[in-house]
């Protein structure tokens, strides 16, 4: 086999020329094409990484904000818990107060209505017992009963002072005595010169009758009275056992 030196050198020099142009007009644009994308490609990666950086930066900051409203969340829940707990705390002790308070109104309403029931009966009983012993005085008036009223009336008479009974028995001064039966006359007589001998004189004297006085002899005059019956001394006890029930 011949070899043509002459083909393989001009092939030769073709290589090479194409080789040549190839590198100067083909490799080298996209060799920089090439280098320009890899560039590229790295500051997308570079902006990528920053970018994720970030990212994680932010997602950590989200975390730290999150924890940090958890942690507030849970100081205002606390806080509202023990506020709430503050408040029914208050209103318990608040209605406790007021229960011992209508507590112990009640039962100071209960004891006074008992004082003034216990009061109200017992000014019944006394009224009730006045009224009895009235209703007996009754059956014991007559002529002894009403000598010792008689009596009693003389007796206070004379111990008045002398100016009261001078200022009794004044001039145009008539007196009136009051029984709780109708007297005779002699009996009438005998009590006006029975009275004029207490005061010391002789004062006109009217007779009157007053069942209500039960028995007894009251003298009263313009300005003047002597209460001496039953009636004046029942009225005496209902009022004494009237201001004993009230203590």
């Amino acid at each position: 086999m011949t070899i043509d030196w002459a083909t393989v050198a001009i092939q030769t020099v073709n290589v090479l020329i194409l080789i040549w142009l190839l590198g100067r007009f083909f490799w080298r644009p996209v060799a920089a094409m090439i280098e320009q994308r890899r560039v590229t490609a790295q500051q997308g990666l570079a902006e990528a990484a920053a970018k994720r950086d970030q990212a994680t930066a932010a997602l950590a900051e989200i975390e730290r904000t999150r924890a940090g409203f958890a942690q507030e969340r849970d100081a205002i829940l606390a806080a509202a818990h023990d506020a709430a707990e503050q408040a029914r705390a208050t209103r318990m002790e608040a209605a406790e107060k007021e229960a011992a308070a209508l507590e112990a109104a009640a039962k100071a309403a209960m004891a006074r209505e008992k004082v003034e029931a216990d009061k109200a009966w017992a000014d019944r009983a006394s009224r009730l017992a006045v009224d009895i012993a009235g209703r007996l005085a009754v059956r014991l008036d007559g002529p002894a009963v009403r000598g010792i009223f008689l009596d009693w009336l003389l007796d206070a008479i004379r111990a008045l002072p002398e100016p009261a009974r001078q200022a009794v028995t004044a001039d145009g001064v008539t007196l009136e005595a009051i029984s709780a039966t109708e007297l005779d006359p002699a009996d009438q007589d005998r009590y006006r010169t029975l009275i004029g001998e207490a005061f010391g004189a002789h004062p006109p004297i009217t007779f009157t009758v007053n069942p209500a006085l039960i028995a007894g002899l009251e003298l009263h005059g313009p300005h003047f009275a002597l209460s001496n019956s039953w009636q004046a001394d029942l009225t005496r006890i209902l009022a004494e056992l009237s201001h004993d029930n009230r203590l």
